[in-house]
């Protein structure tokens, strides 16, 4: 094992190509991580801490953001804003079929157009949140009173940064290795580990040391979980017709199709805790700009949030679903039998055309029901521990945890993939 990996790192090196993608996807990291670490002007640093140590979405905000919330830093909103703009862009597929025509049918000039308007409505998104998370802070004190302009000056600079990482995702997409809004994600994860492995051995108690075991087991149970369910996948045999020329014919070749039970990767659990952020981030915003009843709506869903079995069932369900639903998106089984029928391969056993269409997508949804189970499940662990400690840092660890280990595991496939085409 340890020779093929240092077979591969030595192709890595040696090829020009996949060198530059590598050093471009770190450079890009180093440049999000100084981002993350210059403020906006008008911080109070303790009172920050303080507040962020009592609020449990703020610190999930904080994984989305990449550490940069938890800073104040100008890229504090992170690639949230292009999270939810996604999430609505892909939800209008399924509602209007002209953008379903325009992101399935119509190629790549058609896919280039469905991320041209997920960008354009980031912009708008990023200001509104950035107006709600600039006004809740001052209301709090965490941000020193400004004036009209200086405050409007503060959602610039934070509605900037927010457009500026979605530039700096996509360029990680087309020039490195990898999705680039997941990896700035997990950059700004692994960037927390040691602040959260110094701050769990200072304040540890003996009381919490059985917490801290169970989370250790929990850690390594869903590494080695998430290892082998995303490496799982179900083959569909191929077989290829006859072909003659003349007086020649040759045998028609065999092969198969990979479906993998974690088809969708790491993006339901993104595009679920989003949809679950969303609706705090719109409450908190409308009471901090004084908006009748949104006081209320914002106790309640804080109320919501703190039942972890509530909170994790809601989860668990948006996980499912954002499964079946991305899956659908991503794999669509009647492209698959086309391309299928244009190269004259087919299923045996199985009619070209419209059946094999038909089973095709039978698989898809019998191998993606245990997966989305399964990601739902380790998502919601957490929630259950908590539930039965009480330790709320173990829900936020986990998620992390969990969204950490999709990433990485996609992209160490991604590099491989690269390396196995290189030596072809």
């Amino acid at each position: 094992m340890l020779s093929t990996w240092t077979h591969k790192i030595g192709l890595i090196l040696k090829d020009t190509t996949l060198r530059n993608r590598i050093l471009f996807l770190l450079g890009a990291i180093v440049v999000f991580r100084f981002l993350a670490a210059v403020p906006i002007p008008g911080v109070d640093r303790v009172r920050l801490e303080q507040f962020f140590s009592d609020n449990q979405f703020l610190g999930l905000l904080s994984v989305f953001s990449g550490g940069g919330f938890s800073q104040l830093s100008i890229v504090m909103l992170g690639v949230g804003p292009y999270i939810t703009a996604s999430i609505i862009m892909q939800l209008a597929t399924v509602l209007f079929p002209k953008v379903k025509r325009m992101y399935s049918e119509e190629g790549e000039a058609g896919r280039t157009q469905f991320i041209t308007w997920a960008r354009m409505l980031t912009i708008p998104l990023a200001i509104l949140q950035g107006v709600a998370f600039l006004s809740l802070l001052e209301s709090q004190g965490i941000l020193l009173p400004m004036a009209p302009f200086a405050f409007a000056v503060n959602v610039f600079l934070v509605a900037a940064g927010s457009i500026l990482l979605m530039w700096i995702g996509e360029l990680i997409t087309e020039y490195g290795i990898g999705n680039g809004v997941s990896l700035l994600i997990l950059a700004g994860i692994l960037a927390a580990i040691p602040g959260g492995i110094s701050q769990a051995l200072f304040t540890a108690t003996p009381a919490m040391i059985p917490a801290y075991i169970a989370f250790i087991a929990l850690a390594l149970a869903v590494i080695w979980s998430v290892v082998m369910v995303a490496e799982s996948e179900r083959s569909v045999p191929i077989a290829y017709a006859r072909a003659s020329r003349g007086q020649m014919a040759s045998a028609g070749a065999t092969t198969y199709l990979p479906i993998r039970l974690l088809q969708a990767g790491v993006m339901p659990i993104i595009f679920a805790l989003s949809l679950l952020l969303l609706p705090q981030m719109v409450f908190t915003g409308l009471s901090a700009v004084g908006v009748a009843g949104a006081g209320a709506l914002t106790t309640w869903f804080i109320a919501f949030s703190a039942n972890p079995w509530a909170y994790g069932a809601v989860y668990f369900v948006l996980v499912v679903m954002f499964t079946f639903f991305y899956t659908s998106i991503t794999f669509e089984p009647k492209r698959v039998a086309d391309n299928l029928q244009k190269s004259g391969a087919f299923v045996p056993g199985v009619r070209p055309g419209r059946e094999t269409e038909t089973f095709i997508g039978n698989v898809v949804t019998r191998v993606t029901l245990p997966g989305a189970l399964f990601l739902g499940l380790v998502a919601v662990i957490p929630f259950i521990i908590q539930g039965v400690t009480g330790i709320t840092a173990i829900l936020i660890g986990g998620t992390a945890l969990l969204i950490a280990v999709q990433v990485l595991v996609d992209l160490i496939r991604k590099v491989d993939a690269q390396v196995s085409l290189r030596e072809y």
